[in-house]
């Protein structure tokens, strides 16, 4: 006789066959009509089965070997569950897209939970621990003072400034996380955002996506026509995006991928691809360069690119800088082969690592710290640049380790420089600016192999405000204390402090 404990695990065993033999619940496209040839137009199904999904709470999974054309009928395909886009192809034509929806992205990564506002914060001071109300959860916290101006911009593309403004991240009891520090003063706060941070993370994988690109005029309107990112705790891996059909003229974008408001966004083994730089008119009149971006990031924390690259040739020039960042916190690139690293609206912390930057290095104005190690920067300009139009104002340090720089042309090409920017000394940009309090350069080899003579020097600071005297000069604090240790230049020339030795007279330079 079969005992019953037999029978029992007998049971359990045809049980246990039949739900790994159960193929996993998942939404495709073609379930909501897409085709996937090519041609039709799959963005209705596409949004239709991301819908769908949402509604059910399963991932979508693209068709291996599909390609889907999109079209734009002004709707976006609203993501919030896991998707394996697989092999396909996506192909978004932006060749005749209406004025109403060039801010109409392919996808949508939403949040679980809406935005909402918050009440109570009256004023808060530079440093403080927390915001003094409850939040039903870890959120990032989005505060601004309406009333007061910065990043008033400078020069071909000057403007007002925006509201001050900044993000933290804060916890139920609205503890502020020491990692997002709040770094301005507001005595009032005329606008608390708060974004729930769900705890489980939404993965994106796969895909290649090619734009077909825009013939509009080289005008400042830009185009969304990605990937938008605002929501936290997302990870995209293995993506690919093209462009085609670009023109000798054509508005610029805002990234294929842009992440906003959000925190903890991973992207992981993507490949981008730069668009062409154009001309335009900037605001003072006078004619600029204008270019798109294959990357954006806006208000968001805790940002990193890992094992990324561009298809285009980093050293040419004739392709934009590949990203650009605002009002964020805490950025890493780690394996990364881009031509530039770029924060306009100032960055709080950043970090790159085992990277290389191409022909725009790395461009930037902030706060905390600005650490570059094992990476080779072959930039047309100086290793690190303070962006000028911001008033090159950096506060806080920057620390260089076991790096190359390796300057090829422009002025670099003649007179290389570790750290260069410009501050006018009259302009009012909205805040106090600075150089670097201190830096440290720990193993910094300069190949000066591409500079045109033999002669000169390589300096460690460029001349800043060299030319700012009179009346209404703004004080503009320099560095305090340079640390160096390992630092080698191929052609043997002499590393000076600045061609305005006289400024920096009082550096104190610690040789190690």
């Amino acid at each position: 006789m079969i005992s019953r404990n037999v029978l029992f695990s007998a049971h359990v065993a045809l049980l246990l066959m039949a739900c790994a033999a159960e193929p996993p619940v998942f939404v495709t496209y073609e379930q909501h009509g897409a085709v996937g040839d090519g041609k039709t137009d799959d963005r209705a199904a596409i949004v239709a089965a991301h819908a769908d999904a949402n509604a059910k709470g399963q991932p979508v999974r693209a068709r291996d070997g599909a390609t889907y054309y999109m079209g734009c009928d002004g709707r976006a395909a609203i993501v919030r569950t896991d998707v394996d886009f697989g092999t396909a192809k996506f192909v978004i034509d932006d060749s005749h897209v209406a004025k109403r929806h060039v801010k109409t992205p392919a996808f949508s990564i939403a949040p679980d939970l809406p935005p909402f506002a918050v009440t109570g914060i009256v004023a808060l001071a530079k440093g403080q621990k927390e915001l003094g109300v409850r939040l039903p959860g870890r959120c990032v916290v989005k505060l601004t003072n309406d009333r007061v101006k910065r990043f008033i911009r400078y020069g071909s593309n000057q403007n007002n400034g925006s509201p001050q403004q900044e993000i933290v991240l804060a916890d139920g009891e609205g503890r502020i996380d020491a990692a997002t520090p709040l770094v301005w003063d507001y005595d009032v706060v005329t606008a608390a955002k708060a974004y729930p941070i769900p705890e489980r993370t939404l993965t994106v994988r796969g895909g290649t996506f090619t734009t077909i690109a825009n013939q509009a005029e080289s005008k400042y309107n830009y185009y969304l026509r990605g990937i938008d990112i605002h929501r936290s705790n997302v990870c995209v891996e293995g993506l690919r995006h093209l462009v085609t059909g670009e023109l000798d003229h054509g508005a610029p974008y805002s990234g294929f991928i842009r992440i906003r408001d959000c925190s903890d966004v991973t992207v992981t083994g993507c490949v981008f691809t730069a668009r062409r730089t154009y001309g335009t008119i900037g605001s003072a009149g006078r004619p600029v360069k204008m270019g798109s971006y294959g990357i954006t990031v806006e208000s968001a924390a805790n940002v990193r690119f890992i094992g990324c690259r561009q298809t285009t040739d980093i050293l040419d020039g004739r392709y934009w800088g590949l990203f650009g960042s605002n009002y964020c916190r805490n950025l890493l690139f780690d394996d990364c082969a881009f031509s530039r690293f770029d924060a306009h609206a100032g960055v709080a912390n950043a970090t790159i690592r085992n990277s290389t930057l191409g022909y725009m290095g790395i461009k930037a104005i902030g706060f905390g710290t600005l650490i570059v190690e094992n990476t080779t920067v072959k930039a047309n300009g100086p290793f690190i640049g303070l962006r000028s139009d911001y008033g090159s104002s950096w506060d806080g340090d920057i620390v260089i380790r076991n790096c190359v720089y390796a300057p090829y042309g422009g002025k670099a090409a003649e007179t290389p420089i570790i750290l260069n920017g410009s501050n006018v000394g009259a302009h009012d940009f909205g805040y106090a600016c600075r150089m670097p309090r201190r830096m440290v350069i720990d193993g910094l080899d300069i190949d000066d192999s591409a500079c045109k003579a033999d002669k000169g020097h390589v300096y460690i600071f460029g001349a800043f405000n060299r030319n700012c005297k009179g009346d209404g000069v703004r004080p503009y604090p320099l560095t305090e204390t340079v640390t160096l240790r390992n630092v080698r230049i191929a052609s043997g020339r002499p590393l000076k402090t600045s061609p305005d030795a006289e400024r920096f007279k009082d550096l104190r330079i610690v040789r190690e």
